[in-house]
């Protein structure tokens, strides 16, 4: 927990300013009665308030998947601009901004430089760096091979916590089965076998078992009480139709979502944003959600879902009127995992539109706890090669052609326009010449920005993410650290393995 007596920082800050003002020589009062100043001066003294408790009832870790620096820094413009008015956006802050606790992350594999979200997520999940694409088995394991991975399985997180008697729970706006969602779950050194039909020959001979399977065929002692997301076709047969027209993929006939609901008490399976409502939390203790067939819908692009899905902060705050029912304490991970999807596509819109929600969630976690029981934390696996550029003048929209200060478009040196967003790889990239966006809506939410490198996919990037974090064990979210000291503040704060570091 952070206490800070603002009656104590009132008197620090006028004491301070009082102190710089008898030194007019130095720090004139155009200087110390600027706004800017005094709201600094604000900031450091309210660190110098701060006491931190050291152990967590509780756990809350958010991961935004793929973002970035850069997409917190655009994303807080797009936020402030969509909310402010005639103010700029630059001034704005998501939620876990706020928070007093903060690290920057190195997000290497043990095989990549620039990583991919399985091997990222291990690291978070059992405190072990590993390779790109396997789930939570150590890097002695060959990616795809089974045989290779049996003995080499890591405890994660929801492991120790379950055994330690918290529920837990695990929420993407992804396939719930995907890399990032799987690896608190699941150990496979394969990401790709989400269902029992992906699963090769010598996977099936040496028994290793589809994500699918492995999230649901947990006993109830170390069962999830929350699932949430996408990936309804690797639960249910291939011979079997959903509520939204869309085929199983499982070869094996077996209905996962009739086993969950057979396998614990108090169970249910909702897939629409209508059972979603009425699921009674109270009488609910374990609760299965598959939205989409594949990964859930955009923030943007929610409302027009066939079946009607939850907001990732709807699954949010249900996730934890289930969970806090259980007094000694529970784990939460919560993933926002389009963010990536849509860097991929080279689309900022629907990436900013979606870590904004990450940063509604995150703030009704905050409504929704106690602060002095609960830690949260707010990271990313991965960041993008996704760039903010040129001159433009405060309170450019964020998705616009840039203008300079005189309010002029600025042009590059083809004499064409450009957008203060852009990507350097992917799919915007044209090969040859430059398209001219003069007349192009380029706030538009399908407006894919321009790129040097022509690829399919725009990719990620290797540089840190950010680590925030608030609540009791928060202070040890500081320095450069790698990423699976993630695991070990987590660890620590609530005392998962017994370890005391």
């Amino acid at each position: 927990m952070i206490v800070i007596n603002m009656k104590t920082v009132a008197a620090l800050v006028s004491c301070s300013l009082l102190t710089m003002a008898a030194n007019a020589a130095l720090l004139p009062s155009t200087q110390t009665d600027s706004e800017w100043f005094k709201a600094s001066a604000l900031k450091v003294a309210e660190k110098t308030e701060q006491q931190t408790k050291e152990k967590a009832k509780n756990v809350i870790l958010f991961v935004g998947d793929g973002m970035g620096i850069s997409t917190l820094t655009a994303a807080r413009i797009y936020q402030g601009q969509q909310v402010q008015g005639n103010k700029g956006g630059e001034e704005n802050f998501l939620s876990f901004e706020n928070f007093p606790n903060t690290a920057l992350v190195k997000t290497y594999n043990t095989n990549q430089q620039t990583p991919d979200s399985a091997g990222t997520m291990t690291a978070i999940a059992t405190g072990v760096k590993s390779k790109a694409g396997v789930l939570s088995v150590s890097d002695t394991s060959l990616r795809g091979n089974c045989l290779s991975s049996r003995g080499n399985e890591l405890v994660t997180l929801v492991d120790l916590a379950n055994a330690k008697g918290l529920s837990t729970g695990v929420v993407s706006t992804a396939r719930i089965t995907h890399a990032t969602p799987a690896a608190t779950y699941s150990n496979t050194p394969e990401r790709n076998w989400e269902a029992d039909s992906n699963l090769p020959t010598e996977a099936v001979a040496n028994e290793c078992q589809d994500i699918a399977y492995q999230l649901v065929m947990r006993d109830e002692a170390n069962a999830l009480s929350v699932a949430l997301g996408g990936g309804r076709r690797n639960f249910i047969p291939d011979t079997v139709t959903d509520g939204e027209d869309k085929s199983g993929r499982r070869a094996d006939g077996v209905d996962l979502t009739k086993v969950w609901t057979e396998n614990f008490t108090n169970s249910a399976y909702v897939w629409n944003k209508a059972g979603f409502d009425a699921i009674d939390t109270e009488s609910t203790d374990h609760l299965l959600g598959l939205f989409n067939s594949s990964h859930m819908e955009y923030e943007a692009d929610r409302a027009d879902d066939t079946g009607g899905e939850p907001s990732l902060t709807q699954m949010t705050t249900k996730s934890i009127d289930i969970l806090k029912k259980n007094e000694q304490g529970y784990l939460l991970i919560v993933e926002s995992g389009r963010i990536d999807h849509a860097h991929h596509a080279g689309n900022a819109s629907r990436a900013l539109a979606d870590t904004v929600e990450l940063s509604n969630a995150v703030q009704a976690a905050l409504d929704n706890t106690d602060p002095e029981e609960t830690l949260i934390m707010v990271t990313a696996d991965h960041s993008h090669v996704f760039t903010i550029a040129g001159y433009p003048k405060r309170g450019n929209p964020i998705l616009g052609l840039v203008h300079n200060v005189d309010g002029n478009l600025a042009s590059a040196d083809d004499g064409k326009p450009y957008t203060t967003l852009g990507y350097t790889n992917g799919p915007g990239a044209v090969i040859g010449l430059r398209d001219d966006l003069t007349s192009v809506d380029t706030q538009d939410k399908d407006f894919m920005q321009q790129a040097l490198i022509p690829m399919g996919s725009e990719t990620h990037a290797g540089e840190d993410i950010s680590l925030h974090a608030t609540g009791p064990g928060s202070h040890l979210a500081q320095g450069v650290i790698e990423q699976n000291v993630i695991f070990h503040i987590i660890n620590q704060a609530q005392s998962l393995d017994g370890t005391k570091y």
